[in-house]
């Protein structure tokens, strides 16, 4: 293969300075990857070119897995991404190692081999330090304590109708979920994990969503391959949109110091703790993009296939209604007024059949591949091969989500596989994969899912909806998500609900 076939593989920008940068990243890793020694790893795949590795993993990363595994002695094979050494593992005894092994951190591999979230320069040398994994993970759980979620319940369902709101009064009756309900997500993550400042304000709302956006359009190939290098126009791009991101940020939370202005919101929980200016834009920036990215394209999903299912949205809709009369009696109301006095207890656990709607669309929009760094000093076994220390073990994520011995018809989508009698989940260890498992459980979890519930149960009590293309016309097909994607991304074909008002 050529090397502009590479390049174009790559999905590089076709630059003299990227063409140059690449030889030289190329030429510089290949010696010393070369001198590594390789331990006991999985023979390489085909057509594994020195630093680039295989370019089908860059472009269609879930065809790539499969071919390698049916390539492979036992379904675990090895690949170079830059200068890491990187084992395939496929299968369930790969899988279970891959989760459950302690030595394999999944922090450390996210690190070096996902480009996606932005990241905080270094600005001030009055900072001491990013905010580390520990610490980040025990300001999250302050964060999601149960008197945190109650206090922010009412800012939540205010959001969320004011959203909702607007949408009822176009005379089209006619949204993109993708667009819509992606921001209403946006801006309850903003209320969430970071500061009221933004969530409040609409105008800076959608500027800094775009700005998240930007940064994700802008993760490529060369930004992991080639990290070090400077010039890329992703990595300009990222740098500029992260930067506008941090001084956003940054001019809030000196403000406050400034006037002593205070709020009852995240930011000030982090500035109370003693945390410093870095340390608090390493959280914010790293919780508002992990929760946006999953969340906002499930939430978009689900309302997606519910509009083209009428059975599961009439079960949902009898399932919200009977919430809203359990816990509001008054028939004068509408039930988008009852269910603003529904109490959290409520919310968390008594919308069942919403958790199955958003389970089955996270087994089928999960895309990628999970990502683990062996941070010991000692070597992991996977049946006859190992992962040397310091090396990185990739699992894609459909080879059990999309596995038809636990799943038949995988690529349909069906809340009633999860239901009593049937729980085609625990036809195998760790068959469902979508909030985490094994040692790195998700722990937004429990905001994920009360937000989808939320959103999804207050759009149900607005409206009676189908799915139409941009014209209004119904009857049309719901597309199918790309199981090549590296994650959860929007459909490239739009789609659209037409909804109809309930009052």
């Amino acid at each position: 293969m050529a090397l502009a076939e590479v390049l174009q593989g790559l999905g590089s920008s076709q630059t003299l300075l990227t063409v140059l940068s690449l030889t030289l990243g190329i030429i510089t890793a290949y010696l010393f990857v070369n001198r590594s020694s390789s331990g006991k790893l999985p023979p390489p795949v085909k057509g594994n070119w020195p630093i680039i590795g295989p370019t089908s993993f860059w472009t269609r990363r879930w065809d790539f897995f499969q071919e390698a595994a049916r390539h492979s002695i036992n379904g675990h094979f090895s690949f170079h991404v830059g200068q890491h050494k990187v084992v395939g593992v496929t299968g369930d005894e790969g899988r279970k190692v891959f989760l459950e092994s302690k030595q394999l951190d999944a922090t450390a591999g996210y690190a070096a081999l996902f480009a996606g979230s932005p990241t905080v320069s270094k600005v001030h040398d009055t900072d001491q330090g990013e905010m580390d994994d520990h610490l980040f993970f025990r300001r999250l759980l302050g964060m999601t304590r149960k008197e945190n979620f109650v206090k922010g319940l009412q800012f939540l369902i205010s959001d969320t109708t004011t959203r909702l709101d607007e949408l009822a009064k176009d005379p089209k009756g006619l949204t993109d979920p993708f667009e819509s309900i992606y921001g209403i997500v946006y801006q309850l993550t903003m209320r969430t994990v970071a500061c009221n400042d933004i969530a409040n304000d609409r105008v800076l709302l959608d500027q800094t969503l775009e700005m998240f956006e930007q940064i994700e359009a802008a993760n490529s190939a060369e930004l992991i391959i080639f990290p070090w290098f400077p010039l890329f126009p992703g990595k300009l791009r990222r740098l500029w949109y992260g930067g506008k991101l941090y001084m956003i940020f940054k001019n809030i939370i000196d403000g406050r110091a400034k006037t002593g202005h205070r709020e009852e919101d995240p930011l000030q929980y982090l500035i109370d703790q003693g945390d410093n200016t870095k340390e608090i834009l390493t959280f914010v920036l790293g919780a508002l993009y992990a929760g946006q990215l999953n969340s906002g394209i499930n939430a978009a999903w689900v309302i997606i296939y519910l509009a083209n299912d009428d059975y599961w949205r009439g079960v949902v809709w009898e399932e919200v209604k009977a919430v809203a009369e359990k816990y509001d009696r008054d028939t004068s109301k509408t039930f988008a007024e009852r269910l603003a006095n529904v109490p959290l207890e409520a919310w968390e656990h008594e919308l069942p059949t919403i958790d199955l709607c958003l389970r089955d669309s996270i087994r089928l929009n999960a895309s990628g591949s999970m990502f683990r760094k062996n941070d010991s000093t000692k070597s992991v076994k996977i049946a006859d091969f190992e992962v040397p220390a310091g090396g990185y073990v990739a699992y894609p994520i459909a080879d059990v989500h999309l596995d038809p011995e636990v799943y038949p018809n995988p690529h349909q989508w069906d809340p009633s596989r999860y239901l009593p009698g049937k729980e085609e989940d625990q036809k195998k260890k760790h068959a469902f994969i979508g909030w985490g498992a094994g040692r790195h459980p998700c722990l937004g979890m429990r905001f994920a899912k009360l937000e989808q519930n939320i959103i999804l149960a207050f759009f149900l009590a607005y409206f009676d909806f189908e799915l139409a293309d941009k014209n209004g016309n119904t009857g049309v097909k719901v597309p199918q998500s790309d199981s090549n994607n590296h994650a959860a991304v929007k459909p490239k074909e739009r789609v659209y609900v037409k909804y109809r008002s309930r009052v």
